[in-house]
């Protein structure tokens, strides 16, 4: 019977499924994109066999723990991979690639599938990644997605990738639009290693010989920081500048925070985060007009007082290309406008010049 080989991080790629045997815990705070959890110990078991192990006896522990993972082990194979053909190659993973990974790669083999495991498991996945991060975003030719709030950069990098672009969608990533009203209503934020791996994951899928749209973005989105050697590349990468006029920018930011339109007392309170920087008779006067529910005057304003002169100063000190940046026209927000949009983004990448204006 063939014994589980060893992979490396280079090698994630290859096999039809990752299995991350960690606790649900561990995998929360971050696993390679893609992969499912299936926990020798989960984190009750864990923390058990720890305390047992501390406070009378690692043999006591181990005893313990093998039972443990010996019936989650079954319990696994029966619920998620007794449909696998004999050809299926798993990779499987833990903290370290040592006794969690091995004895359910272990098993696995016995059953006859080609299994590997993870060479130094999760650390030396996150090492991995950390380094990568730091070298990785230089290999490509960016294109910055830049334009006042609301003026569609997210929508047009949808359309972008539905064109066949490469696309690196930071706030999709982030869970997070990034500002003060950011926050989705139904997605929390992934923790910061997580964020790291789920970009990690993004530039490897990419073509170093074709350009990457982004979005521009400050150092942090929501909670979380942008990788530095990230955020530096699109600093001095060229810019694209995409304008639309304020009753097409209104609209889109209405349907975009429709949450905060149907639950306008989040609204207040987010907004009464800005008293500091507009002063008490501002956030009144937004006040009122939540009440009213005047949304489109409120939405305007906002911009006029708050969003546009905030982007500006950002993007004026951050991207040195935006003055040579190309400009395009955003006059209905229907979804032909944006497909058209990206189209000649994607013509004028074909012929590595600059977006026509």
């Amino acid at each position: 019977m063939r014994e589980p080989a060893t992979a490396t991080v280079a090698q994630l790629s290859g096999f039809d499924e990752v299995i991350d045997v960690r606790s649900e815990g561990e995998f929360a705070e971050d696993h390679v994109p893609g992969a499912i959890n299936c926990p020798v110990l989960d984190n009750a078991e864990r923390a058990r066999v720890g305390t047992i192990y501390q406070q009378r006896s690692p043999f006591e522990a181990r005893k313990i723990g093998a039972a443990l993972a010996s019936a989650n082990i079954a319990r696994h194979i029966h619920e998620h991979f007794l449909q696998r053909p004999r050809e299926w190659r798993p990779l499987v993973y833990c903290w370290r690639g040592g006794e969690r990974s091995g004895a359910f790669a272990q098993v696995l083999s016995r059953v006859g599938w080609e299994v590997s495991r993870l060479e130094g498991g999760y650390r030396t996945y996150r090492r991995a990644v950390i380094a990568d991060l730091e070298q990785l975003p230089r290999a490509f030719r960016l294109r910055v997605v830049c334009g006042l709030t609301g003026t569609g950069k997210s929508l047009l990098l949808r359309a972008l990738r539905e064109a066949g672009g490469q696309v690196l969608d930071l706030e999709a990533l982030a869970a997070h639009r990034g500002s003060v009203l950011g926050n989705l209503p139904d997605a929390p934020q992934p923790g910061q290693k997580m964020f790291d791996s789920l970009i990690w994951s993004a530039l490897g899928k990419f073509d170093p010989a074709r350009a990457v749209y982004v979005e521009a973005e400050s150092k942090k989105i929501g909670v979380l920081r942008v990788p530095p050697a990230v955020i530096d590349t699109m600093w001095m990468s060229e810019c694209v500048v995409l304008e639309s006029p304020i009753e097409v920018r209104v609209g889109l930011l209405k349907r975009e925070y429709r949450h905060f339109l149907e639950q306008p007392a989040s609204l207040v309170a987010k907004l009464e985060c800005l008293t500091p920087l507009h002063g008490h008779a501002v956030i009144e006067k937004w006040k009122d007009l939540i009440t009213a529910r005047q949304w489109d005057e409120l939405t305007a304003d906002l911009l006029v007082r708050h969003y546009d002169p905030a982007y500006t100063r950002a993007i004026d000190s951050h991207y040195p290309a935006l003055a040579r940046a190309a400009k395009l026209r955003l006059d209905r927000a229907d979804d032909s406008a944006f497909a058209a949009l990206a189209r000649r983004c994607l013509d004028s990448e074909k012929s590595r010049e600059p977006v026509s204006a």
